[in-house]
């Protein structure tokens, strides 16, 4: 027995955003990683049906989960987006189509770097 094909929004494609997308680690064009996909922002495709389908906007990473396990919200300004449209290749990592220096580095990332990491020890250099 062969089950339907599921619809297509619009000649879309059609992904499950659970097993496709979330926790899966974001490289750049280059292969260098970026970030690990936390959440998603969506919009709702402008039909009648109402049947739920909804449209990638971006992937977000981030600290978010500890927003869920401790409590409280960040400024949306905080979150990190990687715009679905630099998205080239889906696979056990998301490939994107441009290199990390066009995706929004992490302002956590930025702090840790500068306040944490730098006043360790041979912290500011590249170990050779």
């Amino acid at each position: 027995m062969t089950l339907p094909r599921p619809p297509r929004p619009g000649g879309g494609r059609l992904i499950d955003a659970r097993l496709s997308l979330l926790d899966r680690q974001v490289l750049d064009a280059s292969g260098q990683p970026v970030g690990v996909v936390d959440d998603l922002e969506v919009s709702e495709l402008p039909e009648p049906t109402g049947d739920g389908r909804v449209r990638v906007l971006n992937l977000v990473h981030g600290p978010i989960v500890l927003e869920r396990i401790v409590g409280g919200r960040r400024p949306k300004a905080h979150f990190e987006r990687v715009p679905w449209s630099t998205v080239a290749k889906l696979g056990s990592a998301i490939e994107l189509a441009v290199d990390a220096d066009e995706v929004p580095v992490g302002w956590l990332e930025d702090w840790l770097a500068r306040n944490v990491i730098a006043r360790i020890p041979g912290g500011r250099h590249v170990p050779r």
